[in-house]
């Protein structure tokens, strides 16, 4: 009876202590409607958390709320609880305008490939690249970083990796103004960017790498499309004066 209890206490514990991982999963749909050749379709490859139940679970939400977010297009709220009901929506979606327009052509393409880019006992980081395209002169691609505490699960806003907000902001404008040719004594849009209200922002989406950090301006956030994205990296050397943690 003793060993019993042992081995299933022991069984108990090793369930409990799994540790995180994760697996990526695809999503595919391709419409026929009206359609011979690059027919509307979406991709969704993603990392799904795994074990430590309520860790994956914290992970898992998040990131599929985003990607949600991304491939939305509905007149509705979008009511898709899983990635193979969101992909079907999307499909959904693009027939629904086909036949209330149906002598127009044009073509909706979707692809969504995430990634576990960056992991520590601190820090986890999820990139997801993305592009839509729904008709019009061109598609939107951008990349959108996710950052989680690994051991909660829980998502960390870019003001809580830094010790002090403003001073991280102040040398990021520094070395902004230094890569892009900025000069000091005028406005951080003088060569041409676009930032709001003419005020220097850090980026929304901030990436961990081994070498250091980046700041990552998707097309349309900071500069014209054409431009495209803007990116700032800032080494370990001098950014671990100002993370919490890396």
């Amino acid at each position: 009876m003793k060993y019993t209890l042992f081995f299933l206490l022991l069984f108990i514990c090793m369930s409990c202590s799994k540790e995180l991982d994760f697996e990526n999963q695809s999503f595919e749909k391709t419409s026929s409607v009206d359609c011979t050749e690059k027919c509307p379709n979406i991709k969704i490859d993603i990392p799904v958390a795994e074990n430590a139940a309520t860790v994956s679970d914290s992970i898992n939400n998040t990131v599929f709320k985003t990607v949600k977010s991304i491939v939305d297009f509905g007149d509705k709220p979008n009511e898709s609880k899983n990635y193979e009901e969101l992909a079907q929506s999307f499909i959904q979606n693009y027939e629904k305008i086909k036949r209330d327009f149906p002598r127009d052509h044009f073509g909706w393409e979707a692809k969504i490939e995430g990634e576990v880019k960056y992991r520590s006992e601190n820090i986890l980081n999820i990139t997801i690249n993305h592009y839509t395209f729904t008709g019009g002169a061109h598609g939107y691609a951008g990349l959108r970083s996710l950052i989680f505490d690994p051991k909660t699960g829980k998502k960390i806003t870019n003001e809580k990796l830094f010790k002090n907000w403003n001073l991280f902001k102040a040398l990021a404008e520094t070395r902004f103004r230094e890569k892009y040719k900025i000069p000091r004594d005028q406005s951080i849009n003088s060569t041409g960017m676009f930032f709001e209200n003419d005020v220097f922002q850090v980026a929304q989406n901030i990436f961990f790498t081994n070498e250091g950090i980046i700041l990552h301006y998707n097309p349309y956030e900071i500069a014209a499309y054409v431009d495209g994205s803007r990116e700032l990296l800032i080494k370990y050397e001098e950014a671990d004066d100002y993370l919490i943690a890396k």
